[in-house]
């Protein structure tokens, strides 16, 4: 985070440059701290590398996301994902404290999709004394060079989007079902269909939708294809089958929706890191 004016003190004021097998395994956090702003403090780019999570502690701030101002109180948590042009700061009259973070390393956009981020990018109803804690661990970890330190600033993060959810869920302002119809309804077909051939066209139609526009509400709301997720819900599935039963590979790939064995094995590789054979073999051992 860069600031212009002297008015803002960095209370702590931490940069890390996380290994590549970190940025690989975990969420890592490059850098981070506490800030006590001055009235001017503002932030404007147009893209930067990462996702910030701002816990206001004191005081008052405002964002800018897609074309919208939202405003930023005490024990409210901001996501701002940096990919996309952003500002925010404080209020000029109250001017914030805060905890931050910008996290690297292991894909956010999927979660910040479900949360909803670029609508709504300020979450209330938040565990402020739980985050503050999280946020307290990262500073402690964050310039660790112990891969204890990776997987704890990792937990942290973790830790942090799972407040972030609960939050979001105990907000009256954002209760909706949890899937919409035309998703829930797609993937009833597909749990139950699985082992049959099936097009997202098809899926599409029961939805009453263009195959186009049923293919992003489904990944807006699942955060993958509709085609992946049946993929993977047939390797699940011969997951089961091959350690519940003697079936040949290839009578457990027809079972699960594959009329051809090779296809089967390259998806179940691709997925397992195991051949359907030695997932089979591992999984029966003593």
């Amino acid at each position: 985070m860069n600031t212009l004016f002297q008015e803002t003190t960095f209370l702590t004021n931490l940069y890390a440059t996380p290994a590549e097998w970190q940025r690989d395994l975990f969420y890592s956090v490059v850098r981070g701290g506490h800030l006590r702003a001055g009235y001017e403090h503002r932030i404007q780019r147009e893209t930067y590398p990462g996702h910030e999570l701002i816990l206001c502690i004191n005081g008052r701030g405002w964002v800018q996301v897609n074309g919208k101002r939202h405003d930023i109180a005490a024990n409210e948590l901001l996501w701002v994902n940096c990919h996309h042009p952003h500002a925010y700061g404080a209020v000029t009259k109250e001017p914030w404290e805060l905890y931050w973070i910008r996290v690297e390393g292991r894909p956010l956009e999927k979660v910040a999709n479900l949360l909803e981020i670029r609508s709504q990018p300020v979450i209330r109803n938040l565990e402020t004394r739980q985050a503050c804690l999280e946020f307290e661990r990262t500073f402690q970890h964050m310039t660790g060079t112990r891969p204890s330190d990776a997987a704890l600033v990792n937990a942290s993060v973790t830790a942090l989007i799972a407040l972030a959810f609960e939050a979001r869920l105990s907000d009256p302002d954002m209760l909706r079902p949890e899937l919409p119809m035309p998703v829930q309804k797609a993937l009833e077909k597909m749990r139950l269909y699985f082992h049959t051939p099936i097009r997202v066209i098809e899926l599409a139609q029961l939805a009453g939708m263009s195959e186009s526009h049923f293919s992003r509400q489904f990944k807006t709301a699942i955060g993958t294809s509709p085609i992946d997720w049946l993929r993977r819900e047939r390797i699940n599935q011969a997951k089961h089958r091959l350690i519940e039963s003697d079936d040949a590979i290839k009578e457990v790939a027809r079972q699960v929706g594959y009329s051809d064995q090779f296809f089967f094995s390259k998806d179940f590789k691709k997925m397992t890191k195991l051949t359907p054979t030695q997932f089979r073999e591992q999984e029966r051992q003593p």
